[in-house]
């Protein structure tokens, strides 16, 4: 008994020393472990502010060997391989990081997130879709619908943009009233196109039920009656877009002219194509009025004079040199040198031989990038 105790009271000491210099020695490695990986970690962040990203990723990436559980640093590699275009690795980063079965739902979240756009980088639109649907719920909810509406548009999948868009409205975020509107619109041209002539007809209504301000469901409705041969109807859904929406009537003036002669409305669609002209003085106008009143070169000359005068531009221009030289005054050669010279000033510029910097005034040294002598004396003349 004696002996056992002899060995109980130098073994105790013992094992308390042999425990004391374990822990020394773990707190040693452990400091030694965390003072490297913040050293490496501020070399790679000094490199990237020096934008020397070779270097930086060298750097980050010996920081992640070190501490492979630091998150941070994997988020700042992957971000990085993204930025120089490395896209497989990026993902390779960020899929290791949703591997993980410690990593906390914020991390989690924003793995999808980096994972999400390392795929829309990589143009790689349907696994990215998937990743964004991944999404839906989390703290990036709104960010990913909006990817989403993205996505949707760009594949040309109406109907699910215009679902994406109503649930991004109802979320309590900005008006989608005028892309639900468009949408629709895009519905009812492909139900056309495929002859289904109903469908067609209820996308046009509900797009206009979605955005009653938009001028592109009246434009449509409008069309769609003049096919079908109702140019009464047309012309009264037009006659509503040209008194709510002046600027888009120009898109179917001409159309307008046509279905006012089909339907017998020619007197009223004169006066109001000139108010319009009143109102929005544009060569789109012009060629309506032309068109509705199929009169001489002469007696449309005085208007094509007025929107010279008013408006010197190409187009207007090019409307006066449809007309007989012969039947000119010298007022039209007066405007239309007017309107030549005002559209080709902003075309006659100096180019800078070295980085392209254009200027309407000649330098010696160039403004843009400070270089001598790098403008030819010669003005280019070309859009």
């Amino acid at each position: 008994m004696d002996y056992a105790l002899q060995w109980l009271l130098i073994g105790l000491p013992v094992a308390f020393a042999l425990g004391w210099l374990a822990s020394r020695f773990d707190l040693r490695q452990f400091k030694r472990d965390s003072r490297d990986a913040p050293r490496a970690y501020f070399k790679g962040l000094n490199l990237l502010l020096n934008e020397q990203q070779d270097k930086a990723i060298d750097a980050f990436i010996e920081a992640v060997q070190n501490d492979p559980d630091t998150t941070e640093l994997h988020f700042a590699l992957g971000n990085l391989f993204r930025r120089r275009g490395e896209f497989e690795r990026a993902v390779r980063v960020h899929q290791h990081l949703l591997g993980r079965s410690d990593l906390k739902t914020g991390d989690r979240d924003r793995a999808q997130l980096a994972l999400a756009q390392d795929y829309m980088k990589a143009g790689l639109f349907d696994r990215a879709e998937a990743a964004w649907a991944a999404l839906q719920g989390t703290a990036h909810d709104g960010e990913a619908r909006l990817a989403l509406l993205s996505l949707y548009e760009r594949s040309r999948d109406w109907p699910r943009a215009a679902e994406m868009a109503r649930r991004l409205e109802q979320a309590g975020g900005a008006s989608f009233a005028s892309r639900i509107a468009h949408y629709e619109c895009e519905m009812a041209e492909a139900a056309d196109a495929r002859g289904d002539s109903g469908a067609a007809e209820a996308a046009v209504a509900r797009a206009h039920a979605a955005a009653p301000q938009s001028p592109r469901p009246l434009l449509l409705a409008g069309q769609r009656l003049l096919r079908r041969g109702d140019a009464a109807a047309a012309v009264a859904a037009w006659d509503e877009l040209r008194r709510q929406h002046p600027a888009a009537f120009l898109l179917v003036a001409e159309d307008y002219v046509a279905a006012a002669r089909s339907s017998g409305h020619t007197e009223a669609a004169h006066a109001a194509l000139g108010a319009a002209l009143d109102r929005l003085p544009a060569v789109e106008l012009l060629r309506a009025l032309a068109l509705l009143e199929g009169s001489p070169a002469a007696a449309r000359l005085p208007r094509l004079l007025a929107q010279l005068q008013r408006h010197p531009t190409l187009s207007a221009a090019q409307l006066l040199l449809e007309l007989p030289p012969q039947d000119w005054t010298p007022g039209a050669w007066a405007a239309l040198r007017q309107a030549v010279a005002r559209s080709a000033a902003p075309l006659q510029r100096y180019r800078c031989a070295a980085c392209g910097f254009e200027a309407q005034r000649y330098f010696w040294q160039c403004p843009g990038c400070l270089s001598w002598d790098s403008y030819p004396p010669q003005r280019i003349d070309a859009l």
